[in-house]
């Protein structure tokens, strides 16, 4: 008998979510264990029943579904988070894989396409809606390297040390990262600890000398 894979939903429109939950509970190896309205309530949802899959709306009543998608992944870092939205566009597909999300599957995609997106992300795959894979695979630009005594810094890692070196707080970093202040701080922290730096005037010159800074600075 094949393993049940245990399925949350998310989406501000009752009918919407009765009619995923018609959908996925027709297949034998899936069972919807809990449904959710807003972001809050996927949170708490996240975190009592540490669903296989959460299936995730982008347009939430209380904050944005991407915000809510870093908010379930901290709750249940285990889940595997599928966002199910209108937004066919490749901004949003990043940044609800910048926070955390490893599926993105437009919602005028057929049943079969919605059942195939849970099946593979919950195997620990990416999936990604076919009309936007491609357009992900070409990044706008070669990402920028910086290599300290403790290590290369990440992608991500360079992104906050732009940031920071901008003059962004660590609330306002994180806000537009849509993750918490915490994973900002523990970003921070990595930084400091792999280029071997002591203040904010050190990291400022880093990020300058890695030419982080250079749409910044630009008249």
């Amino acid at each position: 008998m094949a393993e049940v894979l245990r399925v949350a939903l998310c989406d501000d429109h009752s009918v919407v979510r009765s009619g995923l939950r018609r959908i996925l509970e027709a297949e034998g190896d899936l069972e919807v264990v809990g449904e959710a309205a807003t972001a809050a309530e996927a949170v708490a949802l996240a975190g009592a029943s540490r669903p296989d899959v959460f299936v995730m709306d982008l347009g939430l009543p209380d904050r944005s579904g991407i915000a809510a998608t870093a908010e379930v992944r901290e709750a249940s870092p285990s889940t595997a988070v599928l966002v199910l939205t209108v937004h066919d566009d490749l901004a949003y597909l990043r940044r609800a894989f910048e926070a955390g999300a490893v599926g993105y599957l437009v919602k005028e995609a057929a049943d079969i396409e919605l059942i195939q997106a849970i099946r593979q992300v919950a195997a620990g795959r990416q999936y990604v809606h076919p009309s936007l894979g491609a357009a992900l695979l070409a990044p706008d630009a070669p990402p920028a390297r910086l290599v300290g005594p403790g290590g290369e810094l990440s992608d991500r890692e360079l992104e906050v040390l732009r940031k920071i070196a901008i003059g962004l707080t660590n609330a306002e970093i994180a806000e537009g990262l849509f993750v918490s202040v915490r994973t900002v701080e523990t970003h921070r922290a990595h930084i400091s600890q792999k280029l071997d730096v002591h203040n904010r005037a050190e990291l400022v010159r880093r990020a300058r000398e890695a030419g982080l800074l250079e749409d910044a600075e630009s008249p």
